[in-house]
């Protein structure tokens, strides 16, 4: 397969794009993350979800740590070409390392930001 499609891509000066994750059955937005030309090729090679890491400084395995790895179902590119979205299975049903299925579990409301999601699973029993 060719690279083109890769090269379509507006990437940053620092050779990343924004990439969302959204679960494929509900449509509910489960994260974000930045993505480089690597991360991006890996996730279509293999069908399962890669990522740069900028604080780690390197590429991520989605669930390499935790074995919450996202099963990829589809790559899309908004009007820009600029952001990904990626239509996912989460496995295990949790994609934050806060231990709930989303990291967009807070909510303003009243001027302030509410916890809306329980924690599913105490992440000291993911991450030992």
């Amino acid at each position: 397969m060719s690279d083109k499609w890769l090269d379509e891509i507006k990437w940053t000066p620092d050779g990343l794009v924004p990439a969302i994750a959204q679960d494929a059955a509900s449509g509910r937005v489960l994260m974000f993350a930045w993505m480089n030309r690597e991360a991006l090729q890996k996730t279509q090679e293999n069908g399962e979800a890669y990522y740069w890491s900028r604080s780690r400084g390197r590429l991520w395995h989605k669930g390499e740590e935790s074995g919450h790895v996202q099963k990829v179902l589809g790559i899309r590119i908004d009007c820009d070409a600029d952001v990904i979205l990626l239509d996912i299975e989460q496995s295990g049903g949790i994609a934050c390392h806060t231990g709930r299925e989303s990291c967009f579990y807070r909510q303003f409301d009243g001027g302030e930001w509410v916890v809306r999601d329980a924690v599913m699973k105490d992440p000291r029993e993911i991450y030992q």
